[in-house]
């Protein structure tokens, strides 16, 4: 019997990866940023920090309605500025993936 037909799990059970990294993302932002951006975690104000996932545009180019993953909005420290960080987890790759993210980043 080959180990293949041994192991049968269900994905059905599995957490959907967008959303589980949406979570990790949201409670975890503050140390997200410190660990991969440490430049902008030093600039950040994180009593700012608002999540704005769930941000919804259309397409005009092909009239399709598109919803951002994780979206962060917060502002720098001792500035009357903020920033916007969109992260989108992929799990396959996507040969215009790069295109898509462009469009994403100019309707933002």
């Amino acid at each position: 019997m080959s180990v293949l037909s041994l192991v049968r799990e269900k994905t059905k059970h599995y957490t959907h990866h967008d959303q589980l990294f949406k979570e990790l993302i949201h409670n975890f932002s503050e140390d997200f940023l410190e660990v991969f951006f440490p430049e902008v975690y030093e600039l950040v104000d994180f009593q700012s920090v608002k999540p704005r996932s769930e941000e919804v545009f259309t397409d005009l180019h092909n009239g399709e309605v598109g919803r951002l993953d994780i979206v962060l909005e917060m502002k720098i420290k001792k500035q009357d500025t903020f920033v916007i960080i969109h992260i989108e987890p992929q799990s396959s790759k996507q040969n215009n993936f790069h295109e898509r993210m462009y469009l994403y980043y100019s309707l933002l």
